[in-house]
């Protein structure tokens, strides 16, 4: 249901609810002096004088590619899930067909590695035998349609989502897809490190492929037709810098479209295998182009390529889930070579994370029993209140947007959703079995009922109830189809969200990422979709022009920025969550800075203001460290800047930063005000 409620409600919500703890903090909590390095002058590199003593004393695990204030809580939550996992495979008495059962069994199926080892590759032979049948295109499309019913096989993407521009109805999408590498740039970029990965990117398919009975020999050929396979594929693909134009990928066509668009790919038997009904016409096809391409490769390249494809596919898309040499494989390029990572995580835990994917609601309902209560749901929903009342008098106020476009920019503010903590509605997973005989049986039956989750949704109306993560994700999110914002439980816990710490605090940091999902209404991207979802033009031309010309300041702060010496952000990819973290934290500080007025002032707390207080929470929140070549793999493909410039970046534009802490004009902390951009 849509939160819609009028301006003055918001501000009296506001008021009124301000009546949070104005004590000092418990006692370890609130922000952690021992973090702070006193040789680093504030104004001159925030993030290191907030975190430099933590990051000098400070290791990453061997089992992550990097560690903070996130992987902290992630820590925490796994120890209350285990627990919950491990008394639910001990059940005896958990009714056959109950979420207890289902969570135990997925969990005891996982930790079986005798099971496992003894199976090896043997619950997938009859998909290997079905690819090895593949005679004519006609049957590559249908396999590809079994695959992709199951979310394997690879070539393309596809989901049943929101209609971008009719939000009131569901839509199946396509989009492109296929690569083994994390994104097309690592097949075409020329760089050294790029020609190096690809080169230990063939070798480990090889690898995998020997695993499977390739000799080498055969394993060697048949990697170099999945490289020229993918790098097709890619060279085909839109940079993820391009997709973000919503209407740069948005191209409703028909089945009889895409079939003239994408010639010698089998449409209709892939739509049949896959079990899309035939009264869905109309499908969302977000790179036409990429299609085009698919289908001239289905009909020029020999099968034989096709089979050595799907089969690369399969063992990569299920070796986490198998015996222990792919268990490794896997893990010595995905997690070795990409992200620098020396260990994997013991079985435990990645089983328990893939019980979470598989059964994210069924698992979130015993969480949230033991680690979320319904007063800190209550206390969190207080905090967006006050953002959102917060943003709703920024937006009164800005000089540079237009006030028919403010009017209407406050009624998608007031429109809204909020999802904080757990869903109202939990998911019935009644119709997925889960037995303990194969792990990655059961992952695969997870797969296919999600996938028949999705189909079931074509024809009904919108279910607004629906969370895309589940209870435990130390995450958030806003979608634009849905006009919401969603908070798991996962991540309202300390130091994110913590009810013993001082106000100042929770708003530097729970309150700067409500910010943040907030102002994802209206960054670039957002700004795009209107209050009921829609992408739809409700901006005046003269808003449009003022907003590119801030937003321009921002692609080139960012740029400026070096992560590694031989590699800059990327303004413009990075462009709506710089953009949302510099309006997140300006309205979070407005509201903090609100929740003062009408009471005593608080005093200092460690030596240090409420103002300082405030941007320390926010910067300790984000501490991080990152191993050299997981943080090149986020600078190649993460719309996120790294968690350095998350605060160095967004601080340097404020000036009210710059008074809390005394930076003088021409501090390195401080921009030049021709450079500050002034969105929010």
């Amino acid at each position: 249901m849509k939160i819609r409620v009028s301006a003055v409600l918001l501000l009296a919500c506001f008021l009124s609810s301000m009546a949070m703890s104005q004590t000092p903090p418990a006692p370890g909590h609130g922000i952690q002096p021992a973090h702070i390095d006193p040789s680093v002058k504030a104004c001159d590199d925030f993030f290191q004088y907030a975190n430099g003593t933590w990051m000098k004393a400070g290791t990453i695990p061997p089992e992550y590619p990097s560690w903070g204030a996130f992987y902290e809580i992630y820590e925490r939550n796994l120890a209350v899930l285990k627990g919950i996992l491990e008394d639910a495979a001990r059940s005896t008495t958990a009714p056959k067909g109950s979420i207890v059962q289902k969570v135990g069994d997925f969990y005891a199926a996982g930790m079986d590695e005798a099971a496992i080892e003894k199976a090896g590759v043997a619950p997938l032979a009859s998909r290997f035998e079905r690819i090895a049948a593949l005679k004519v295109p006609g049957d590559l499309a249908r396999e590809l349609g079994r695959l992709h019913a199951e979310d394997l096989g690879g070539g393309f993407n596809t989901v049943v989502d929101i209609d971008d521009k009719n939000s009131t109805s569901y839509i199946f999408q396509l989009s492109q897809g296929g690569l083994g590498l994390p994104d097309r740039d690592y097949y075409t970029k020329d760089d050294p490190q790029s020609k190096e990965l690809r080169g230990q990117y063939l070798q480990h398919v090889a690898k995998m492929l020997t695993l499977l009975g390739d000799t080498p020999d055969a394993a060697t050929r048949h990697a170099t037709t999945v490289m020229a396979m993918e790098t097709r594929l890619a060279r085909a693909s839109m940079t993820m810098v391009d997709q973000r134009d919503p209407n740069a990928i948005y191209h409703k066509l028909t089945r009889a479209q895409l079939t003239a668009q994408a010639p010698g790919f089998d449409w209709e038997g892939y739509f049949q295998a896959a079990g899309l009904p035939a009264s869905e016409q109309s499908l969302l096809v977000r790179q036409p182009l990429f299609f085009t391409e698919l289908g001239a490769m289905a009909k020029d390249l020999p099968m034989a390529d096709w089979q050595t494809y799907l089969r690369w596919h399969l063992i990569h898309d299920t070796a986490p889930f198998l015996s222990s040499p792919f268990v490794a494989e896997n893990f010595a390029f995905y997690g070795q070579t990409l992200n620098g990572t020396p260990e994997q995580q013991a079985r435990w835990k990645r089983v328990l994370n893939n019980t979470d994917a598989a059964l994210g609601e069924a698992l979130g309902q015993l969480y949230v029993e033991k680690a979320f209560s319904p007063e800190a749901k209550r206390k969190a929903l207080d905090l967006v209140n006050n953002l959102r009342a917060a943003l709703g008098e920024r937006i009164r106020t800005l000089a540079w947007m237009t006030e028919p476009t403010k009017q209407k920019a406050l009624v998608k503010l007031a429109a809204f959703t909020v999802k904080i903590g757990y869903p109202d509605a939990w998911r019935d997973y009644s119709p997925l079995v889960v037995t303990r005989d194969s792990y990655v049986t059961n992952v695969i039956a997870a797969n296919t009922f999600e996938s028949r989750r999705a189909l079931a949704k074509l024809g009904k109306p919108i279910d607004r109830s629906e969370w895309g993560m589940s209870p435990p994700t130390v995450n958030a999110y806003y979608n634009p189809t849905m006009n919401e914002i969603v908070f798991p439980a996962g991540i309202l816990q300390p130091p994110m969200f913590d009810p013993l710490a001082d106000d100042a605090v929770n708003y530097g940091a729970i309150g700067m990422v409500i910010g943040h999902e907030m102002t994802h209404g209206f960054d670039d991207q957002g700004c795009q979709y209107d209050a009921e979802g829609n992408l739809k033009s409700w901006w005046t031309e003269a808003d449009t022009k003022a907003y590119e010309s801030r937003q321009d300041l921002v692609i080139k702060q960012y740029d400026a920025y070096r992560p590694l010496p031989d590699l800059p952000i990327n303004g413009k990819l990075t462009l709506g969550e710089n953009i949302a973290d510099l309006g997140g934290l300006k309205i979070a500080f407005a509201a903090f800075q609100k929740s003062m007025e009408g009471r005593p002032r608080p005093g200092t707390i460690d030596g240090f203001t409420p103002e300082q207080r405030f941007f320390l929470g926010y910067a300790q929140a984000w501490r991080d460290l990152s191993r050299p070549e997981y943080l090149r793999l986020l600078v190649n493909t993460d719309p996120h800047s790294p968690a350095r410039y998350r605060v160095i970046g967004p601080l340097s534009n404020l000036p009210e930063f710059a008074a809390a802490f005394g930076c003088a004009e021409g501090a390195p902390m401080v921009r030049a005000a021709a450079d500050r951009p002034t969105i929010w």
